[in-house]
């Protein structure tokens, strides 16, 4: 247990040992996550030179609600401390700013790729698998040591598909065994969808949308849900114990409720409501 947590938490953003890399890096669209445009490249306005938030504890009352629920899975403290040796943006010349901000968004993807592959490596059922997984997460780990030059000619796409075979194949092994389960909804559109008690044990809703979805008490234990859009989805006293591939920015931008159950690889939000007191 104590190593599981240590992996979880090293592919878990760690911004005391980042040059605040999200925050100048990627852009962003004004929309109802992001109150401003921002283009890639550019330091946010709230960024401060101790590469710290200005409005951190406002972020969603200033219109940042999009930041709150972001997560570099560790990619944030690999690029600033490990590929780059601790070398500031800010201090680097030009052309060293650059290297780093292309690398960040390619280390975030194998990051995540990481996250998955440590919970598939977990999962009792993944056995028959489990040399494959274990060999692909030992060539990803390698990517994510690379170069800039070498991150930079990386195929990403090409990486995540060999990756998702695998995760693909994990997951019908650890929801073969429930029973009854309904028909799979991978890549479903289920914005706004009425599911209210909604039994959905086993069933993939891999890269679903279920933006604003009404999942309150609904049954998603041992659900797939890698990629699902959980934005603004209520799943108030809704049950996800045992839900696989499920992340952290993913609960952060749904809603809950002190009776909503969740796997141990997530915590809950702190902006859903405490759980009551034993």
């Amino acid at each position: 247990m104590p190593e599981q947590i240590s992996e979880r938490a090293r592919l878990s953003g760690d911004c005391a040992r980042c040059f605040g890399l999200c925050c100048v890096a990627l852009p962003f669209t004004a929309s109802a996550d992001f109150a401003v445009d921002k283009p890639a490249g550019k330091p946010c306005g709230n960024l401060g030179g101790d590469h710290r938030c200005g409005i951190h504890a406002e972020l969603r009352q200033k219109g940042f609600g999009g930041c709150t629920v972001y997560d570099c899975f560790g990619a944030g403290q690999q690029v600033s401390q490990v590929i780059f040796g601790g070398q500031d943006w800010r201090t680097g010349s030009p052309e060293h700013a650059r290297r780093m901000f292309e690398a960040f968004p390619v280390v975030r993807q194998l990051h995540e790729l990481l996250r998955y592959l440590t919970e598939a490596l977990d999962l009792p059922a993944a056995r028959p698998v489990r040399t494959e997984l274990g060999r692909l997460l030992e060539d990803t780990e390698e990517l994510t040591r690379g170069t800039p030059g070498e991150l930079a000619a990386l195929d990403v796409a090409a990486h995540r598909e060999k990756v998702n075979v695998l995760l693909l194949r994990t997951s019908e092994l650890a929801r073969a065994g429930v029973r009854g389960r309904k028909k799979d909804r991978r890549g479903a559109d289920l914005v706004g969808a009425r599911l209210r008690n909604a039994g959905l044990r086993g069933v993939s809703l891999r890269g679903a949308c279920l933006i604003a979805a009404d999942l309150t008490g609904a049954d998603l234990r041992d659900t797939d849900l890698i990629g699902a859009d959980l934005r603004a989805a209520d799943l108030t006293d809704a049950d996800l114990t045992g839900a696989i591939f499920l992340t952290q920015p993913q609960v952060d931008a749904a809603r809950g409720s002190a009776g909503t159950r969740l796997p141990a690889s997530v915590a809950r939000p702190v902006h859903w409501t405490a759980p009551a007191a034993p």
